[in-house]
């Protein structure tokens, strides 16, 4: 299998681990969903002159296209993973998870900060660890993946 095959189911194993993590927060601490993936969608949809509509069909697009989003930064990880830990000697999971977590985050955090959407300096304890437990379950679910299929 190549690595690049093995990388995404990897990130995608790594995705729905985030997306478990997020909404067992979401359910455990009754908090509400983010509209961050949404505003920056719509965002680079308005930027690439991209209609999504008008009223609720627009939210709805942009809330789909965030999400979609975020699927394909965590697969994009998941396949930058499996190349270069072909050409480099693999780090062990537990230094490859927060690794890949990180870079998923700022996969997500960079876009939404370089368009305004959110200003992670002005962000409470809460806020990071919303964002940083399912990027680090997210990064040590792909590691693992990756490693059981190699």
């Amino acid at each position: 299998m190549h690595s690049v095959t093995k990388g995404l189911p990897a990130g995608a194993a790594g995705t729905l681990a985030l997306d478990l993590a997020t909404y067992g927060d979401m359910l455990l601490r009754g908090r509400g969903s983010s509209g961050t993936p949404a505003q920056v969608a719509e965002r680079l949809a308005d930027r690439a002159g991209v209609p999504l509509g008008e009223g609720e069909e627009k939210d709805n697009r942009a809330q789909a296209a965030g999400a979609l989003l975020g699927h394909a930064t965590g697969l994009g990880t998941g396949a930058a993973y499996g190349l270069l830990r072909h050409r480099r000697a693999p780090l062990p999971d537990w230094a490859a998870g927060p690794v890949l977590g990180a870079t998923a985050m700022a996969g997500s955090d960079v876009p939404a900060t370089a368009l305004r959407v959110t200003d992670p300096a002005s962000w409470d304890l809460k806020s990071w660890a919303s964002d940083v437990v399912p990027h680090l379950v997210y990064g040590l679910t792909t590691a693992s993946v990756y490693r059981a299929l190699c």
